[in-house]
């Protein structure tokens, strides 16, 4: 870190716990970070596109332990 982030740091840390939380909060807001719901949104939507895959035939199921195996197999 540099001087700067050290001196903010340490500053930091002399606030109540409460207000450090709030401080974390805005800093990673400030990172504009996908929120959760968008994320559960992108999850659900590709989780319907590979059930479908799999209900019309485009994509093939895989054993698990198939799978694992090849990459043990790999590596």
């Amino acid at each position: 870190m540099n001087a700067l982030t050290n001196k903010v740091a340490a500053e930091a840390m002399l606030l109540p716990s409460n207000e450090r939380i709030i401080l974390v909060d805005e800093l990673i807001k400030s990172l504009n970070l996908p929120l959760q719901d968008s994320i559960d949104k992108a999850w659900a939507i590709e989780a319907e596109k590979r059930v479908e895959e799999l209900n019309n035939g485009t994509a093939e199921a895989i054993n698990g332990e198939e799978v694992f195996r090849k990459i043990r197999s790999q590596y």
